[in-house]
């Protein structure tokens, strides 16, 4: 049997027939409300968070987190839950119009010539944002390099206080899906899969999507 969960789940051999196959896109499962990220992290700091509905106890502030709309990035990142230090596995339901803030406030994290006049410009803009973008190659499931490149999000400071707080909506400790569908996954069954329903997140206004150098202006699915 499944482990219950409220994320949507969906074979993930159907779900990689309608991805883009390349480009930068914001793979998320979303509603009107919210969208989900995904983060990892030692059982103390995961489960103190799943329990409390946000986050505390060890979680520190003063250090810039990372959150990840794409589920398998963060199954690339943790190594399906393995890697020590990200034995836990969050998903975390943010409202949408946190996350369009978050966006909105994102500064590339490193220096774009097309987008900064100068180095001085970019640095001053990353000096005053409290939110870093990363494009990075997204990952199959086994852990293989693709062409479509996938969005992460470092929170510091005002972001993150609201991050682990305000902006949350739900948090859910999905371990144990995690760590079924790595089983059926090393079994090598691909088409018996299970993962996130996700589909290209929406990014309407073409001067941000031009800032955050998605290839996007509007949902896919």
């Amino acid at each position: 049997m499944e482990h219950e969960t409220a994320l949507m789940l969906e074979s993930y051999h159907d779900q990689r027939a309608r991805w883009p196959a390349e480009g930068r896109h914001i793979l998320a499962q979303y509603d009107e409300a919210s969208v989900v990220v995904y983060q990892a992290y030692r059982p103390a700091i995961g489960h103190y968070a799943a329990q409390h509905g946000r986050f505390g106890g060890e979680f520190s502030l003063n250090r810039m987190s990372w959150i990840k709309p794409n589920f398998l990035w963060m199954m690339y990142r943790s190594g399906w839950g393995t890697k020590d230090g990200q034995e836990v596995t969050l998903a975390i339901w943010l409202r949408r119009a946190a996350f369009e803030e978050i966006l909105r406030e994102a500064v590339p994290s490193s220096f774009t010539p097309d987008m900064y006049a100068s180095h001085d410009d970019w640095q001053a803009a990353v000096a005053r944002s409290s939110v870093r973008l990363q494009w990075d190659p997204d990952h199959d499931p086994h852990g293989r390099p693709l062409a479509r490149r996938a969005i992460q999000l470092g929170l510091r400071g005002d972001a993150l206080a609201r991050f682990a707080g305000e902006w949350l909506l739900r948090i859910e400790d999905i371990s144990p899906l995690v760590a079924r569908q790595h089983e059926i996954l090393r079994a090598g069954d691909l088409n018996a899969l299970l993962t996130p329903h996700e589909t290209v997140y929406p990014v309407a206004d073409a001067e941000l999507a031009r800032r955050l150098g998605t290839d996007d202006l509007a949902a896919q699915g």
